[in-house]
């Protein structure tokens, strides 16, 4: 009479497959399911232990690279977005948003480029004081908001840029901001700007005229 064969245990490497497979497929519905970018540290909460996150992100980022929707990493966080190639074409509809003025987009230029700064520092680098509605809308877009106080006379209060800029303007952080060669070979800087920015002048934006320093 012959002895039964003994459970033959499962092999420790397709456990592993099935674990990494069921990792990967996890972390795919999480930043499906989520319209912010979702971080590498709340990605792992949700992982069993021993699962490495960060191949598990690049093979992923791999296999969404020419698909219809890519893997991004936005303000510090990951996220599925509409490649660029067809965001156009996806579009039922198209919201018009409210265009900002040229005192906007240059505060918001001086904000992150020289951030924390003051409303004080914004003036003396645009050298016109700044429309009292300027700031207000750059916070009602979201893109900037105050940062405590400056240790100085007056005290006053700093201002930088947000999370929602960084994640409008797909920006990983400010690292990601282009130098002044990109923008002026994008055509948004003249050459001769300076390092400072401090040589743009607001041009007719139908806002209420700015007062010169």
């Amino acid at each position: 009479m012959t002895e039964p064969e003994p459970d033959r245990p499962v092999e420790a490497g397709a456990e592993t497959v099935a674990l990494r497979s069921h990792a990967g497929r996890l972390i795919e519905a999480v930043l499906f399911a989520s319209a912010r970018p979702v971080t590498e540290a709340d990605l792992a909460l949700r992982l069993p232990p021993g699962v490495d996150l960060v191949p598990l992100l690049a093979e992923l980022q791999a296999a969404y690279r020419f698909r219809g929707v890519n893997l991004l990493r936005i303000a510090g966080g990951w996220i599925f977005r509409t490649a660029p190639d067809l965001a156009g074409q996806l579009a039922a509809e198209r919201v018009e948003p409210r265009k900002l003025t040229r005192a906007a987009v240059e505060t918001l230029a001086i904000v992150a480029y020289h951030q924390p700064v003051t409303r004080g520092e914004i003036e003396e680098i645009r050298g016109v004081t700044i429309h009292r509605g300027t700031l207000d809308s750059l916070m009602e877009a979201g893109w900037v908001q105050p940062k405590g106080r400056k240790d100085s006379p007056g005290r006053p209060i700093t201002w930088v840029t947000t999370q929602g800029f960084l994640e409008h303007f797909g920006l990983n952080g400010l690292a990601d901001l282009p130098g002044l060669e990109e923008l002026r070979s994008a055509g948004l800087l003249d050459a001769r700007q300076s390092v400072s920015l401090g040589d743009m002048t607001p041009s007719d934006t139908g806002e209420e005229p700015e007062q010169e320093l």
